[in-house]
């Protein structure tokens, strides 16, 4: 399977946000706050999901990992929300992401 970029996922979600224009919030600053709390909420159903079932459970039973991959597919649906919100891309995310990466490197 090839990589799945961010560019890909940004356009999927572009295409969602297009579909469902009258029913959810436009993308644009304003509504960033919005996502990143719905963002935040998916984080917890992560947390939810290993916390109820255990580490190794998470990812050996079938149905559980199912479950855990599906709700990390909404916290990135929401995180790629965001980006398009505040207008990053997937180069700029990469040349900080990069340089915190050479920075934490270095840390210790």
């Amino acid at each position: 399977m090839a990589d799945f970029s961010i560019d890909e996922m940004q356009e999927m979600q572009k295409i969602l946000q297009d579909k469902y224009k009258h029913k959810w919030e436009q993308i644009s600053p304003d509504t960033g706050k919005n996502k990143l709390l719905w963002m935040i909420g998916e984080i917890g159903e992560v947390i939810d999901i290993i916390k109820k079932n255990g580490d190794d459970n998470a990812n050996g039973n079938t149905e559980t990992r199912k479950h855990l991959v599906e709700e990390l597919a909404d916290v990135l649906m929401y995180y790629n929300d965001v980006l398009l919100c505040f207008g990053i891309t997937s180069d700029e995310l990469k040349q900080v992401y990069t340089e915190k990466f050479k920075k934490n490197m270095e840390r210790w």
